[in-house]
């Protein structure tokens, strides 16, 4: 089961809200909220706020549909920031001129998933090593290449 949380029209670039949010990809719930709390850039608390939100639907929407799942189980499983719209503005330039400038927006979506649990084989209960096959390739041998010696020529004699 896959749980989601959107935030759409944030007032950053999507190009810095994807530096924040490449910290967190893949990880656990909980390594994510730690690191969230102790990255140094703006958007870092509007990427915490929206991970705890994701976090909360998963709550909800275990507890609404009788689902069972483990928050400690949880990992992010996709963060993106899309572009959305963009605010066009002027700034005022030398000798009456102007200077055109974008004001960016985002859309960021966080995607959370539960990690498998662990299948335990009869052989892990026992201690004992799983059987592996020893497959071998036979050794191939390469050839190195001979160098030709070169042939040195002896010096012209000028004629007197």
């Amino acid at each position: 089961m896959e749980f989601t949380a959107k935030a759409r029209f944030v007032r950053v670039s999507p190009q810095k809200a994807r530096l924040v949010l490449a910290l967190i990809k893949g990880k656990r719930v909980e390594a994510a909220l730690n690191t969230l709390a102790f990255t140094n850039k703006g958007i870092a608390p509007a990427v915490l706020k929206l991970l705890r939100s994701a976090v909360e639907n998963a709550n909800y929407l275990s507890a609404e549909k009788g689902l069972d799942v483990e928050l400690d189980n949880l990992y992010v499983k996709n963060a993106i920031a899309n572009e959305g719209p963009r605010m066009k503005r002027i700034r005022p330039a030398p000798m009456g001129r102007a200077y055109r400038y974008q004001r960016r927006m985002a859309h960021i979506e966080i995607e959370l998933a539960e990690k498998n649990k662990a299948i335990v084989s009869p052989d892990a209960e026992t201690g004992a090593a799983p059987a592996k096959k020893a497959v071998r390739k036979p050794a191939v041998k390469k050839v190195a290449a001979k160098k030709t010696a070169a042939k040195k020529t002896a010096p012209k004699k000028a004629k007197k």
